[in-house]
């Protein structure tokens, strides 16, 4: 069904329309408001994924080993002392990694620079190469490359990108990666030790644990994979995949520190 107003033409094919006005099209006048849902802070999430995770398995893991002892009060302090431990060095870690990737990336700089100054036909024909991986000839890239090579500082930017696929490092980073890996591993890894300040009964509060622990991971997973899923079945599958690993590394846990109390009784 067509419907003509203003010389503005409307159709609509069942739940589907479309409109168009050829004379604003192209006098620029007709725009379209779209709004892009991209995450501006991709690496703060991953920080959070990589510490929360951890620090969900990793302490749920050892005080369920621990509970094999039989000894509640064992299991807190040597749970609080993995969490403290493990927090400071995620962050450590996270700090040290990112300081690296920083001091890496300033080193290729400065090699790309010097080839920029010493070489800068080979630099030039090597945008061409990149720009022919776009399917871009040469003549079209001309202009571009002409346009890069009048400064220095863009030229570099370029390649780094582009030919060593390279994002510069904020130098803010090192020390809010760190920090944010560290309390979100020490922030989560408290969940599974909940039961063991109040109850004696070790392994009572192990089964109380293994509750809140399972629903903080199935809680975790599927905020997780809605922020990077696509659709309900990824949702679904990353919260299964999370609970998965978190109660696996539980039982190997459990399984080894009984064998060995077993072991050394005999």
């Amino acid at each position: 069904m067509a419907e003509k107003t203003d010389n503005i033409v409307v159709t609509s094919v069942g739940a589907s329309s479309s409109l168009s006005s050829p004379s604003s099209l192209e006098a620029g006048k007709f725009e379209v408001d779209h709004v892009e849902k991209h995450s501006s802070q991709p690496r703060l999430l991953s920080d959070i994924i990589i510490g929360f995770s951890d620090g969900l398995t990793v302490p749920f893991a050892l005080t369920a080993g621990m509970s094999s002892l039989g000894s509640a009060r064992l299991v807190v302090m040597a749970g609080l002392a993995e969490l403290f431990a493990g927090g400071i060095s995620m962050g450590l870690g996270a700090y040290l990694g990112n300081k690296s990737e920083i001091e890496f990336y300033r080193r290729e700089r400065h090699r790309e620079e010097t080839e920029v100054d010493l070489y800068p036909e080979r630099e030039k024909e090597e945008i061409y190469e990149i720009f022919a991986e776009y399917e871009v000839d040469r003549e079209a890239a001309r202009a571009v490359v002409e346009s890069l090579a009048l400064n220095k500082r863009l030229w570099v930017d370029f390649m780094m990108k582009f030919e060593l696929e390279l994002m510069k490092p904020n130098d803010n980073r090192v020390w809010v990666s760190a920090l944010t890996i560290g309390f979100s591993y020490m922030i989560s890894g408290i969940f599974p030790m909940i039961p063991y300040f109040a109850m004696s009964n070790a392994t009572h509060a192990l089964f109380v644990s293994i509750a809140i622990t399972a629903v903080v991971l199935i809680t975790f997973g599927v905020i997780k994979s809605y922020m990077v899923a696509t659709s309900r079945r990824q949702i679904v599958i990353g919260a299964i995949e999370t609970l998965i690993v978190g109660a696996s590394a539980a039982g190997v846990s459990y399984g080894l520190v009984l064998g060995i109390d077993h072991a050394t009784k005999v």
